[in-house]
């Protein structure tokens, strides 16, 4: 393919009228691009930061084989791409003079990327980070389940669950942390959340979920205070939005997960999550 066949906009209503189709054809290997096109869409140019949001496609013949955003400050995040596409866009890219820290995708393609980029910009590629893309099959709730019960979170739950996405990210190593100034900018504030209670109504465990687009809801983050795991908490959490998901018509709902996690790993395959594919970053 010619660096020609990739078709650039930072207007997201163009990129979805062209490339929609395409992403929600397979919502559960595009969710990141799908619930990013809808932030920028409801939210605005600059849902993200100041700067332009770069979005493109791989088109020819009127079919989209492909697609990429690459947000203000932040790396690229692209579909899958054979060697031979990652090379024409790492060569357009290069020539255009954009600034990549990272690229995100799934492995092979991160892979082929990071090697292309290299050749076409001297930058050495540094594999940062995996992560395993999860799809619910048939949901299988933990037997027993702890005592207790799921309430989804309202108002007067707001300090809570800004203190509780602030202890995750600390524990996950997330950058950039979160606190109550940057929680407006953060990637959890559009996000829907409900808690696991013990039956006093002491919350223990904390799930959040997207909201549904093209039938997909991502289950993010799922959050247990350490000093309260083991109990099967983050498990009855999960189970209720899984459920919640499905009740509210969900025909794919997905999770990321740290492969190097055995515990969680371990954990949504007995409620019945699936492994799709494994994703990396490569830093450069």
């Amino acid at each position: 393919m010619r660096p020609d066949d990739w078709y650039l906009t930072e207007d997201p209503d163009d990129f979805l009228a062209r490339a929609g189709d395409f992403l929600r054809s397979r919502p559960d290997l595009h969710t990141m691009p799908l619930t990013v096109l809808e932030k920028l869409r409801t939210d605005g140019a600059d849902a993200y930061g100041a700067g332009a949001t770069v979005l493109g496609r791989l088109e020819r013949a009127g079919t989209v084989h492909a697609a990429f955003h690459h947000l203000p400050s932040r790396g690229l995040s692209v579909t899958a791409l054979t060697p031979e596409h990652a090379d024409t866009l790492a060569a357009h890219l290069a020539a255009l003079g954009h600034v990549l820290p990272y690229v995100s995708a799934d492995h092979d393609t991160a892979t082929a990327f990071a090697e292309a980029w290299q050749r076409h910009t001297g930058a050495e590629p540094v594999l940062s980070k995996r992560i395993r893309l999860y799809r619910l099959g048939t949901l299988t709730p933990q037997e027993p389940a702890p005592e207790g019960r799921g309430r989804v979170a309202g108002g007067p739950d707001h300090e809570h669950i800004v203190r509780w996405c602030g202890e995750f990210t600390d524990t996950v190593g997330e950058i950039p942390a979160v606190d109550a100034g940057s929680w407006a900018g953060s990637r959890f504030a559009d996000k829907h959340f409900t808690f696991w209670e013990t039956p006093d109504g002491t919350p223990v465990s904390m799930a959040a979920v997207t909201s549904m687009i093209a039938g997909m809801v991502r289950v993010d983050p799922v959050y247990t205070p350490a000093r309260l795991r083991g109990r099967g908490y983050a498990g009855a959490v999960t189970v209720e939005v899984s459920r919640a998901a499905l009740a509210a018509g969900a025909t794919d709902v997905v999770l990321f997960a740290d492969p190097a996690n055995a515990t969680s790993n371990a954990l949504y395959q007995r409620l019945g999550y699936v492994p799709v594919t494994d994703f990396a970053v490569y830093d450069f």
